[in-house]
């Protein structure tokens, strides 16, 4: 099977990897050069693929990548593995799934399978995909080309998250579109989970972000609760979490970051409007995790006043710009919006992450673009009034940290290992 897939980020190159050392022939296509370029010569650009594991598919010659989307032309499915960003109304941006469609469509051959992996709102494949397909070729889904959708499931960072045996949700636009689908996953995917339409198979994705959503902000909710009574938020949930029934672990932190929990769930709640329905749990949540920033900023301003110092003028160390331990994703880390808050406060700001040495640019937050990670030793370390754990990070030495530094604020229970820490540590 001739495979195409479009977008070669943090869910497209995984799975066209997965599909190449399935035997499958797998073009990947992608409008920056530089990713195009890198996959070709077996380098990787995300730290938890190893650019060994490009280069066997290379030399087995079953991988490629490119930017001609000709090259659509001789592929027997499309899968369409591009972001869906917010906009700024925090309304839904699925302008890369319409752009990525009407790029495809010239070149879709009769018999084709279309696959839309990117997480967005009920009714995004059946209508605005299959629209905009059909009005840009001569093909009508269903009869000339057939077209589905299967939810991305990627873990960045997490071990135990291998494309092959993660169970994969598939829908399709119709029963014969479904059987197309399900033929080409399973080349290579362990189990697939098939479900009756491609709206169910999209709300199944949204559940599932949205249960995480609601959860965290749950406990986010009750570490300020509990911290106001003089209790540890964590050890409360090591006690809860004992219990082998019908309670599962969630644990607090300073925000969301990531692609998928700080944005899809607002999917559903634009969609419901349509319908005349108010998604009151989800905005709720949404306005808890939103708040976290805020609050751990607050926090800082706390730890400053008790040694008779303002964030005004200090010197401040936020450790870890990725959104979730040992990954180089900072897509909507809250890590810049504790940078931003705390440099607007008048705080002179820097931050240390191995595995983001240089912020890139990026659309929500470019005064950090360029900005460099400082260096990891006990004279930089000490030269802050304060460091606040953003990103726990296995590779950071936190004992280094505790006898580097007295005044740490920690939002992710990084220290509580750390034992007789000369450091005053605030849970935030």
């Amino acid at each position: 099977m001739t495979i195409c897939v479009v977008g070669l980020g943090y869910v497209g190159l995984p799975l066209a990897i997965q599909f190449a050392r399935s035997g499958a022939t797998v073009t990947g296509l992608d409008i920056d050069q530089g990713k195009v370029d890198q996959v070709n010569r077996g380098r990787s650009y995300i730290k938890h693929i190893a650019g060994k594991t490009i280069s066997e598919v290379l030399k087995a010659k079953r991988l490629t990548a490119s930017t001609d989307f000709s090259r659509i032309q001789k592929a027997d499915a499309v899968i369409i593995c591009v972001p869906t960003p917010l906009s700024k109304n925090r309304e839904p941006d699925i302008s890369f799934i319409v752009e990525t469609g009407r790029k495809i469509a010239p070149h879709l051959q009769k018999g084709a399978l279309v696959v839309l992996e990117s997480t967005t709102y009920p009714g995004t494949t059946d209508e605005d995909l299959r629209g905009v397909i059909e009005q840009n070729s001569k093909l009508k889904a269903g009869v000339d080309f057939h077209l589905a959708f299967s939810p991305e499931r990627e873990d960045p960072g997490n071990p135990q998250s291998v494309v092959a045996t993660i169970p994969k949700i598939v829908g399709g636009f119709t029963p014969a579109c479904l059987k197309k689908a399900m033929a080409l996953y399973s080349i290579a995917i362990k189990r697939l989970v098939p479900v009756s339409s491609c709206r169910v198979a999209e709300a199944a994705k949204l559940l599932e972000n949205i249960f995480r959503s609601v959860n965290i902000a749950l406990v986010n909710e009750l570490k300020m609760v509990y911290g106001a009574m003089g209790i540890d938020i964590w050890e409360v949930i090591e006690a809860a979490k004992t219990k082998p029934f019908g309670f599962m672990p969630f644990y607090p932190g300073p925000g969301l970051g990531g692609h998928c929990i700080p944005i899809d769930p607002f999917y559903l709640t634009w969609k419901a409007r349509e319908y005349g329905h108010n998604t009151r749990f989800i905005e709720l949540a949404g306005e808890i995790n939103t708040w976290m920033p805020e609050y751990v900023v607050r926090r800082v301003a706390d730890a400053l006043n008790a040694r008779s110092k303002a964030v005004r003028g200090s010197r401040i160390l936020i450790l870890g710009i990725a959104y979730k331990p040992n990954v180089d994703d900072e897509r909507e880390s809250p890590s810049y919006l504790l940078m931003s808050s705390l440099a607007d406060r008048g705080a002179e700001v820097e931050y240390y992450d191995p595995y983001v040495p240089v912020i890139k640019p990026t659309r929500e937050h470019p005064r950090w673009a360029g900005k460099k990670s400082i260096k990891w030793n006990r004279a930089n370390v000490r030269s802050f009034d304060l460091v606040l754990i953003a990103t726990n990070h296995s590779s950071v030495n936190y004992c280094e940290l505790a006898d580097w530094t007295d005044c740490i604020v920690d939002t992710r229970n990084a220290m509580a290992p750390i034992p007789q820490s000369k450091a005053r540590v605030w849970k935030a």
